[in-house]
Order: C-alpha cells, then structure tokens, then sequence
C-alpha cells in the first residue's frame, strides 16, 4: 500500500485531517489550508469499520471513494499522507493515526471539519484535552442550517415539525421559490406523490460503475477482513469518484425525476430501485454537494422536464427532511440515542440479517438490503421498520441494523430516520404519531402479498397476515400512550366498536406470532 502513502520529514505548516464522508474539495478544512505547504491525512482504521458490523459493501464504497478521493487531491496539488487499514503500524483508531501523523510531520497546528457523528467529536475532543498541538474542529458547511440555527428554530416550540422547518429553508435557500410564496402556490405536494407501482411501467436503472484496480483491491482487501459481515461484496457497481457520482446525477435526472414524485412510495419486488436516485450515498460522504444537487433539481422543474410534484417531493427530503433530521440529532444528543419512550424490549429477529422469513414483504425488502446495501424509504419505514415497531424490538437494536446494513448511513441522519420517526422511541420528537400499518397498507402499495405464505385478507388467526393482528396488538399495548392522540382516534374508535372476542382474537394471534419470534 505504499503508492498511497506519502511522507515529509521536515516540519510543516499544517496538518489536515479529512474524514472518510468529508470527500468534498470544498470541506472546511481543506479551505484553511494550502496545498504547496501543508499535508492531508485520511485513514482507514478498525474502529470504524467494525463499531458496527457493517455491509461488506458500504466499507467498500467508503474505502474505495476515499481512496480515488486522495489521488483527486494529489491531482489538484496536495501532499496526502494516506494510512490504509493494511498498514503493519496501523492503530486502529483516529486519535492513534492523529498522534502518530504528529509524530511524522511534526505540523503546527491540525484542522478538522466537525465530525458527522457524537462519538467521532467527542474522540477529537479527547485528543485536543490529551495532546499538546492545536486542533481546530471547523464547522462543516456543506449543511444549509448551521447547529446555532436550528437550535434558534427550535427554541420555544412545543413541537418541532419538518414542515414547518422546511419552509425556513425553501425560502432561505430560494429553491422553487417565486417572491415570497412557494412555487404552484403550495409547500408540500406529497398527496401526489403515493401512487403504487404497475410491474409493467418502465423503470430506470441507476448509474453504474465497473470497478476499476484502485476499487478491486479494496473489493480484495473487504473479502478478507471482513468476510463475516452482513452483504453480498459483489456485484460491486457504487460511483466512487466525483464525476461518476456526477454522471449518477446526470441519469437520475435524465431517467427517473419525472415520475419520481408519483411512485416515491410504491415497492414492487422485481424492481430495486424504481425512479429513486440512489444519490443519497454520494451526498452524505461528500461526493455530491447537497444544495448543487437541488439546483439541478429545480432547474429540471423550470426547464419544463420534470413536474412540480416531483421536483419538489426530492427536494424536499434534502433541504427539508435530511437538514431536519441533522438538527435534531444535535440538538439532542448524547442522551438520545438510549430513548426508548415504549419499553421494548424484544431482540431483533435473526431474519433480519438472513432474510429466511415466510413473510414476503420482509424477505423482499431485507434480501434486497443485503444485495445492494440500499432500501429506500418506504421499504425502510413501512416493512422492516413498520414490524419492528409493531413487534415491540428494542429500537436500540433497531438503529444499530440500519446503521449496519445501509451504505448512506451515519448515526446522525440514521439515528433521527430509525429511533425517532420509525419507531417512536423518542415520544414523538419527529412524529406525531407512529408510523405503523396493517397489511393492508403493503398490499395497496407493493405487489408482495401476491404468493405470500400469510394472507394480507385474513385479519387473524392461522395464515393470517402478521402485520394485521401485530396492529391492532400494538394499539392495545400502547392505549395509555396514544389514545389521547387525535391521530389516532379514529383507530381507537374502530377498536373500541369490536365484540371483546374478536378483539381477543387479535390479541391472541399476535401473541402466537411473536412467540415464535422469541
């Protein structure tokens, strides 16, 4: 590995220390430097690759992208000191790498753009309180909404809805934006957006990428020492540089923008990715700048390519939901991360990481994941989250699987995504109510229940759907917690209206289910 190393011995300027989803020429850190004087330093280490048992695929995508991201930067003039995870002196750990490139280079001072994650700033923070050399933790402005902002937002609100949020950013950002009112007269056009899918649509394939040898050896390297984690490593198609995640733009746009606002929330089992962009994981490790992707967006919309509906429903989820989500985790972290406002207590089930289970919509969504590394939201929400929510799984151990299993995720936009809004373990932080559904919502939205083992008509009992008897379960067990919640009272309504057997006829289906669980 010594073609990616590159070493001074004398004293330099500076220090600069880019993480693996800071890949991004214009990172904080990099502007306070200078390439003809000071040194960058990116590493591969232990820590973390392994905190979680990660897909084969996204360390992959992360080692291989951060590699081709180094050799941008010696392109563009930089000294990059690169330690992979292979290196014999290799500590595991970034404060280790740090204490040992101080060692080497014996800079002035080190520059670092905020860490995505708590637990990586409070690793920085350990280092600046144990070393005696200067190190600046510079504020990552990639992000629309500073941590200041979003605290000034939320100061003093009973609750701190997205939406509301959203429209600071449309109007502080411009984007669909006409004066002072928002494009087509509305804010939100995601009553448009919940069409389910026909298998005989055409739907677009993403951008894909051969390896090339920089990505084989990583690919290589995964295979060894990680041959135990979750995924399947190959087919390995992910961009890793930034043009190839640019030209995964280009298609998106090109291919799948304008139906993508009517079909974002539909699942078909023979189509992965249907007009989704898949972009997520180039935008969250710096690849793609989110606000450039929006422009481009928009522009589409006022081109006439793509309708409002789905120009602004993608928007939406980058300038609202992702900014949202972003604010919320450090605006509550660290005590946020062990809320568990409904006391669930069960362990994730095993299917999770085989995806051997008779229920066809968790076998697609979870097979799916361990292929690609990638769901997208609905799969995320409404099956594998919808069922753990309703089978009472430690959201805990909930976070830690999607933090696990996806190639976009880090803790602080999968935490908020997965704890929060999926399964309310927050209280109601980011929702105002639990997402949870019957079969029924599947079966409307997704060809999975065709062939199913269950059958998504029958309410309860033996080859009754699971989902139908776990929701009315739910509601039961959580009374206390939601009937007071107005939007839930229709549902109480409904429940409060059922004879008392069949209401135990529910209760007891899903007590069967879930012991089979335990």
């Amino acid at each position: 590995m010594g073609a990616y190393t590159s070493q001074k011995d004398q004293a330099i300027s500076n220090l600069i220390f880019i993480l693996g989803d800071q890949l991004s020429l214009d990172i904080a850190a990099l502007k306070k430097g200078n390439e003809d004087e000071d040194i960058v330093l990116m590493v591969e280490v232990v820590d973390e690759a392994s905190y979680v048992p990660h897909h084969k695929k996204k360390i992959a995508f992360l080692f291989s992208a951060m590699r081709h991201f180094a050799e941008e930067l010696r392109r563009e003039g930089w000294t990059v000191d690169y330690v992979s995870l292979s290196d014999k002196n290799n500590s595991g750990s970034f404060e280790g790498e740090l204490k040992r490139a101080v060692e080497r280079h014996i800079p002035l001072q080190i520059f670092v753009t905020e860490p995505g994650e708590w637990r990586v700033l409070e690793s920085l923070k350990n280092f600046q309180t144990e070393n005696d050399i200067p190190l600046a933790i510079l504020t990552d402005d990639r992000f629309i909404a500073t941590h200041q902002e979003f605290r000034e937002w939320a100061e003093g609100r009973k609750q701190l809805r997205m939406e509301y949020f959203y429209r600071e950013m449309r109007r502080k950002t411009g984007l669909l934006m006409n004066g002072d009112q928002p494009e087509g007269g509305k804010w939100n056009y995601d009553a448009e957006n919940r069409k389910p899918a026909k298998a005989y649509l055409f739907m677009p394939q993403p951008h894909q990428v051969k390896p090339d040898a920089i990505t084989q050896e990583v690919l290589d390297l995964v295979g060894d020492k990680f041959s135990d984690n979750f995924g399947d490593l190959t087919p390995f198609w992910f961009a890793v540089t930034r043009n190839e995640a640019e030209k995964a733009l280009d298609v998106f746009i090109r291919d799948a923008l304008p139906k993508f606002g009517d079909y974002q929330d539909a699942m078909l089992k023979d189509e992965k990715f249907l007009y989704h962009s898949i972009l997520s994981l180039y935008i969250n490790c710096g690849l793609l700048d989110p606000l450039s992707v929006c422009h481009r967006v928009a522009q589409s919309y006022h081109d006439g390519y793509a309708p409002l509906n789905a120009a602004e429903g993608f928007i939406r989820q980058i300038i609202g939901w992702r900014e949202y989500v972003r604010g919320i985790y450090w605006l509550k972290m660290p005590d946020y991360v062990s809320e568990n406002y409904l006391g669930a207590k069960r362990k994730l089930p095993s299917f999770y990481w085989s995806g051997e289970t008779d229920m066809a919509c968790l076998k697609a969504a979870i097979s799916q994941t361990k292929e690609e590394a990638y769901a997208h939201h609905i799969q995320r929400l409404m099956v594998t989250g919808n069922f753990a929510l309703l089978a009472g799984v430690d959201p805990h151990e909930v976070h830690e699987w999607y933090l696990a299993v996806y190639a976009d995720a880090y803790e602080w936009v999968e935490l908020p995504n997965t704890l929060g809004m999926s399964q309310f373990g927050d209280g109601g932080v980011l929702g105002s109510k639990p997402y949870i559904s019957s079969g029924n919502y599947i079966n409307k939205m997704s060809d999975y229940c065709k062939g199913c083992k269950f059958d998504v008509k029958k309410k309860y009992g033996e080859g009754a759907c699971p989902f139908n008897s776990l929701y009315w379960d739910f509601l039961a067990r959580h009374a206390d917690k939601f009937r007071g919640n107005p939007r839930m009272g229709q549902m109480y309504r409904l429940w409060d209206k059922m004879h008392p057997e069949k209401q135990q006829a529910y209760r007891d289906s899903a007590a069967v289910f879930l012991a089979s669980l335990d």
